[in-house]
Parts: structure tokens; sequence; C-alpha cells
């Protein structure tokens, strides 16, 4: 059961509330918290219409009360699928505030002003000074990368963010603006095109050019088996900066660098 203690609650005064919470230290948010702030009617209905199996699951939460009710959770996979699929006008306003302010306030720093902090004034103090440097870091990143290349608007919304997302998110942006492809098709073109390994321990892991061009990072998690041994999995995600080179190569845009 997730308790109260463990949601954390983003405000926004256009957007409202929702509720996260952090499992093996991923981001869940609540299913209808988000389908409610991007229009759908029918929160249920839109998460089971668009949300993949493997991005959301029940999760019994603690009410304010004491009791608990049943909710649906969605990963960040799930949370883009419903951004993408939302036909309000300002479901990319949203995303910009989820993958700019929520996502690393919980990644970095684990807090978005947290009440509890106010207990303690020194730790509060280095904690909004770290998230101020932060915020002042990423905007003159974001300035430098206005001056040094013309985006096109999908391009400038992904650069605004520094959230990595998986290569099937990223086939998921490609198919919204234009580009007819799919989770496989993709790992099969970026395999041919010598941006992720062919084949053994390291496939579909990034070629060592595509890490220097900054294009990828790859997590790495442990699973605890049942005979008590540990098993370290990998996972390739598509950096904010590969997000752009991607749109841009697939949509047939020039890129500064290509990898041979």
């Amino acid at each position: 059961m997730i308790l109260l203690n463990e949601l954390k609650i983003f405000k926004n005064s256009e957007f409202g509330e929702i509720r996260t919470v952090e499992i093996d230290s991923e981001p869940w948010f609540v299913g209808k918290d988000v389908a409610e702030v991007l229009g759908y009617s029918k929160a249920r209905n839109a998460i089971l219409a668009h949300v993949d199996t493997e991005d959301k699951k029940d999760a019994p939460i603690q009410g304010d009360l004491g009791g608990t009710q049943n909710m649906i959770i969605i990963n960040e996979s799930g949370l883009y699928s419903l951004i993408l699929s939302s036909k309000l006008p300002n479901a990319k306003a949203f995303k910009r505030w989820v993958t700019s302010e929520v996502l690393p306030a919980i990644r970095k720093h684990g807090l978005y002003a947290k009440e509890e902090l106010l207990d303690n004034p020194d730790i509060a103090i280095a904690a909004f000074k770290a998230l101020k440097e932060e915020r002042e870091a990423r905007k003159a990143l974001e300035a430098e990368n206005e001056r040094m290349q013309p985006l096109a608007l999908f391009a400038k919304s992904v650069s605004a963010s520094d959230t990595s997302i998986l290569i099937g998110d990223l086939a998921k942006l490609l198919k919204q603006n234009g580009y007819d492809t799919g989770q496989k098709r993709l790992f099969e073109e970026l395999r041919q095109r010598s941006f992720l390994m062919k084949s053994g321990s390291s496939k579909n892991l990034p070629t060592q050019k595509a890490m220097e061009l900054g294009l990828f990072e790859v997590k790495e998690s442990t699973i605890n088996n049942p005979d008590g041994s540990v098993r370290v999995t990998k996972t390739t995600k598509v950096t904010g900066k590969g997000q752009v080179y991607f749109v841009n190569l697939f949509l047939g845009k020039q890129v500064e660098e290509k990898v041979s």
C-alpha cells in the first residue's frame, strides 16, 4: 500500500495538482490526476485505451481518513502516452511543466516544496539553493542552445527538458510528428545506423560514438532473484539532446554531427 507520506503532491496554478510516488527510484503518477488535467472526461477509460499494460498498474493508496482506495498509477512512458493522445490545447504546456520541473525535482532532489523541510531550516536552505542553482544552469544552457541552432517547435520543447526517455517513447514521438515507425522498427534502424550495438550481450546498448555525441544514457538497475542472487539490467534511454537529434534526422532535417 502507498502511504500518504510517500506521495509527493505537485501544484500548478494552471493545471492544479498531480500526485506522484517513487517506486524503485522511478517516478509514477496517479493516472486519474493526469487524465483529468489533460481533459479526458472518463479518466479510467482513457488510461485503459491509451496506456500500455506494462506502463500502468493498480495500487492501493491510503486515503485522508486512513482507508485505502485502489487507483491506477502510470509510469513516465504512460504519462507521455496520455499527453500525446490528448486533444487539449495546453497539453504541450503540461508536458513542459512536468519535464522541466516535476521530474527533475523528484530525481535530483526528492522534493517539491515539501512542507517538512520547513522544520529544518538548514536542510531547507541547502536544498532550495541546490534547486535554484540547477534551474539557473538549465536556463543558461537553454539560452545557449537557442543561440547555437534554430530548432523546430518540437525540437525546442524537448531541448528544454533534461529528462531522458525510452526508445519506445521516442518511437511514439516520431510517429506523432509524421515519421511512420514503432518500437521494434526504430530499434532496428538505430542498430543499422550504428547508433546501437547489433549483437551479443551489448545488443541495443549505445555505441561509443553515440555516447560521445551525448545521444543516450544507460541506466543500470538491480533485480533480486528468488535464489538470493542479484542481476544487473541495463536500459538505454534517449537524452534531451538525442531527442532533438533523432527528430531532425528521421524527419529529414540537417544535423551538425553524424555517426560514421
